[in-house]
């Protein structure tokens, strides 16, 4: 037995009037989820990894993140996350895993010289899609963009730390 067919209720007018184009949240997330995916791309096609498994080798290759930890805190994803992306680029041969000489219970991510390898090629990747995507925009239009991101982020960091206090 079927149900008779029934219009949908209309949606509310907070959904209708409301511009989503124009949200500030969806542009952004609209650019972040085009500069990842043209990155990742170029890094699958390029080198073999995923956008995630190359920034993780670059992380590393700074020395801004040589712990799980400090790579989950940068992501924003859960260590258990972290944990198996690691264990992915160990059986890859492009990370191995150190203990630390001054604490046991730690351990470091280091890079193998394959590892070592991609995460060189990173800055070329990220410049070359990043400035494709700003093409057209002046010197000056890039650093007031930058600028203005960087006090979003802080916006969300004091944000993060007053809900944490």
């Amino acid at each position: 037995m079927t149900e008779p067919s029934r219009t949908p209720p209309a949606p509310p007018a907070e959904v209708v009037d409301y511009d989503f184009g124009e949200s500030v949240g969806y542009l952004l997330s609209r650019v972040k989820s085009t500069l990842s995916n043209l990155i990742n791309q170029r890094t699958v096609t390029e080198l073999g990894v995923t956008v995630q498994q190359a920034s993780v080798l670059f992380l590393v290759a700074s020395g801004k993140c040589t712990l799980a930890a400090e790579l989950a805190r940068e992501y924003g994803i859960d260590a258990s996350a972290v944990t198996r992306l690691a264990d992915r680029l160990e059986q890859r041969g492009l990370i191995e895993r150190v203990r630390s000489s001054d604490d046991r219970r730690a351990v470091r991510l280091a890079l193998t010289p394959e590892g070592q390898s991609i995460a060189k090629r990173m800055p070329e990747i990220f410049t070359s899609v990043s400035s494709k995507l700003m093409d057209g925009l002046s010197p000056e239009e890039v650093g007031f963009l930058k600028s203005m991101l960087r006090r979003v982020l802080a916006n969300g960091c004091d944000a993060h730390q007053a809900s944490h206090s």
